[in-house]
């Protein structure tokens, strides 16, 4: 019984040794998922990908915009201290959060989970009487804080990338205002630099698609119906 225990305590004693650089086993190669794919461009950058992979979009580096045209009237000077004419207005947030999921070997293979959400009720456009308006009445943003984006589809994408080029496809989905969901397109210009992706999407919508009524002032104001939303997004795999 003793022998047998010395035989087991010094078997015990070869693995360690071996696994601390006593021996010099042979290093076994390691494969790359199936879906995942090394390419070289012409210029010599190596080609991304690693099939699948997420980025979280950083709210720091991040903001979302909507964009307006409103009309001034003769009446606005005298109400609001703003001259006659026509102006564009930006209202923007970083309070936006979500995740992007691209498969850099194939960007035209289905999608995984593509998501944001921004909060409408902290949307500044420098001017406080116009942001506390539409938090407390018209679109009402304080009582419907959050707009939602879910994508179904990437269309016109290419089906092979190089790292550090920008590239252009479009994202399709469901975008949910004031708890009214509609499908939306939007445009989007990325580029993967390592584990950071930057990028722009935009897209142009219909305030009444959603149940906003323009806001119209006699003599004072009008506010187009159509408007534009731009996210600039930087995500971190």
């Amino acid at each position: 019984m003793l022998r047998q225990s010395k035989c087991v305590l010094l078997l015990l004693l070869i693995i360690v040794l071996a696994a601390c650089g006593g021996a010099s086993p042979t290093a076994t190669p390691v494969s790359l998922p199936a879906t995942a794919t090394v390419a070289t461009a012409a210029n010599g950058n190596r080609a991304t990908t690693n099939g699948l992979r997420t980025f979280v979009i950083v709210p720091q580096q991040s903001k979302a915009s909507y964009l307006v045209n409103e009309e001034f009237f003769g009446g606005a000077l005298a109400k609001l201290g703003i001259d006659a004419g026509k102006a564009d207005v930006v209202g923007s947030t970083q309070a936006i959060e979500g995740q992007l999921q691209l498969d850099f070997a194939n960007l035209a293979a289905p999608l995984g989970d593509n998501n944001f959400t921004v909060q409408l009720n902290t949307l500044v456009t420098g001017e406080d009487r116009r942001d506390q308006w539409i938090r407390e009445n018209g679109p009402t943003f304080n009582t419907y804080q959050a707009a939602s984006f879910q994508a179904t589809a990437i269309e016109d994408a290419p089906s092979t990338y190089v790292e550090g080029k920008a590239v252009s496809f479009a994202l399709s989905g469901d975008l949910t205002i004031r708890e009214v969901t509609q499908p939306v397109t939007f445009a989007v210009t990325a580029t993967l630099t390592g584990d950071t992706l930057t990028g722009v999407a935009t897209t142009r919508l219909l305030m009444s698609n959603f149940g906003i009524e323009p806001p119209n002032f006699a003599n004072t104001l009008t506010v187009a119906d159509e408007f534009g939303i731009k996210v600039q997004f930087t995500a971190q795999e």
